[in-house]
């Protein structure tokens, strides 16, 4: 669309269902390499993207006409299929139902990032529970603790 000017952050959060650990340091790059290949075929941009065995964190960077819930169901199934087809799992690979989209002002981008990066070692500190719960809060989210989370049966 000509004359149309945006630069849109989003902060998407999802993890793996019932939040298992199941994301493996030896396989992880790939893992990240093949969602961003995903982002950049809708034209989209990955910012920063980390995560540690049980969740995954992306910054994007989306044009007006992306969807946010299309882009991330996109994401979710096309990585969890490859995850399977090279049989990473014992098992079926599943992402947990639902996400968390937060919006990044541009001020807060390089905040964003560095907290993106340092997941390893935010996650000696807090449970994803903990950092998940504390992300809603503070984008005024309001939500229901008893069907945020899926847990292991």
């Amino acid at each position: 669309m000509p004359n149309t000017y945006s630069q849109l952050y989003i902060h998407v959060v999802f993890a793996v269902k019932r939040r298992e650990n199941l994301i493996a340091s030896d396989w992880k790059t790939n893992l990240f390499k093949f969602m961003n290949g995903i982002v950049v075929n809708k034209r989209d941009k990955i910012m920063c993207l980390n995560g540690v065995s049980d969740h995954v964190h992306i910054l994007l960077s989306i044009s007006p006409a992306t969807r946010i819930s299309d882009i991330v169901r996109d994401i979710k199934a096309n990585s969890s299929r490859w995850i399977n087809e090279n049989k990473l799992v014992r098992g079926k690979f599943e992402w947990q139902n639902g996400f968390g989209a937060f919006s990044v002002s541009p001020g807060r981008v390089d905040r964003t990032i560095d907290y993106i990066k340092n997941q390893e070692n935010h996650h000696k500190q807090k449970s994803f529970r903990e950092e998940y719960l504390r992300l809603l809060k503070l984008s005024g989210v309001e939500f229901d603790e008893r069907y945020i989370f899926e847990t292991i049966d």
